[in-house]
């Protein structure tokens, strides 16, 4: 089998942009996930703070409250299995 230089190195450029990074504008599901985390967390802020002056009602701040709650349980849920998966990889043997 004849293998020339030319090949491979065509073959390597061509394979090169798959292996580069994604940029930060473009970002991924768990950039977007953890805007929107973010943003539930603010907002369940926010409504808190507006309630305690009297600028919401309760029954706002009891929901932003449930939102906020869910989305926190939802992360840990996420970090759990992660953290879970991860272990499992640790103890497969070489």
């Amino acid at each position: 089998m004849d293998i020339r230089s030319s090949i491979a190195a065509n073959a390597y450029a061509s394979a090169r942009p798959a292996t580069q990074p994604q940029k930060p504008e473009q970002g991924g599901v768990f950039a977007d996930a953890a805007q929107k985390f973010g943003q539930m967390l603010q907002n369940g802020e926010q409504t808190a703070m507006a309630a305690m002056s009297g600028g919401a009602d309760p029954h706002a701040l009891v929901q932003a409250l449930a939102q906020t709650e869910l989305a926190v349980e939802t992360a840990v849920t996420v970090r759990n299995k992660v953290v879970e998966a991860y272990q499992e990889i640790l103890r497969m043997p070489v």
